[in-house]
Parts: C-alpha cells; structure tokens; sequence
C-alpha cells in the first residue's frame, strides 16, 4: 500500500490513511479531472471488473494518477464495491488501459488489472 500526501484547501495536508476512501474519491473528482477509463464495452467479458476510471490531480506541481475501479460483487455487476488506487504510473495505467501497445500481450483486462494496478491500492478506510 503506498502512502500519498494531499493537499487540502486551506492548506491542510492529510495522508490517505487519515480519510476514508469515499472522501478521497470525491476529493479527486473535485480537485482534479477524469483523463481515461476502461467502461462496459471492454469489460463485458470481465467476471469481476465492471468499470476503471483513472484521474489525474496535481499536487505539489506534479500530476498524480488515481484508478478508480468498480469490482462486481454478483456475476451480472447489480451490486459493486468501489475502490481507488493511488500514484499509479502512467506507463502502468497505459500497459493496463491500452492493450493494443503491447502485442505480446495476450491477458485480459483482469489480468492486466492485477499486474499493473493492484498493488497501488490506497491505505484509506
């Protein structure tokens, strides 16, 4: 799990792990702007993936990449859970998002998800 300072407004800094990950979300929605996601056509045939959006919100004059992904908890998606992810590389979300860079690479969206994004889930609760 990787750590990641935010700035709030008034100048306040938080860690992921001192806000919850539905206020983290919504932060980044406000703060910064959706820049690519991986929607229904392409995960139709995904057991578990239902939707990936990636977010991209400057900080400390940087951008930094947040994945949001919705997991589906029954075979049809009815009901889902939300999780994001935190400092995703660029190269990791276009390795994952844009197959067709990599034509050795024969894995799913899936497989793709757990090589590349996984392991940046973020220390929120």
């Amino acid at each position: 799990m990787i750590p990641i300072v935010l700035l709030l407004i008034g100048g306040i800094k938080l860690t992921a792990q001192d806000i919850s990950c539905e206020d983290l979300m919504g932060l980044v929605e406000d703060e910064g702007y959706n820049f690519d996601n991986v929607g229904f056509y392409q995960l139709m045939n995904s057991s578990w993936l239902k939707d990936v959006k990636a977010f991209k919100i400057e900080i400390d004059y940087r951008d930094i990449i947040f994945v949001f992904a919705e997991i589906k908890k029954d075979e049809y998606g009815f009901s889902t859970k939300k999780y994001v992810f935190c400092n995703v590389p660029q190269s990791n979300w276009d390795k994952f998002s844009k197959p067709f860079l990599n034509f050795s690479d024969n894995s799913t969206y899936g497989e793709r998800f757990h090589k590349y994004i996984i392991d940046y889930v973020c220390n929120c609760y």
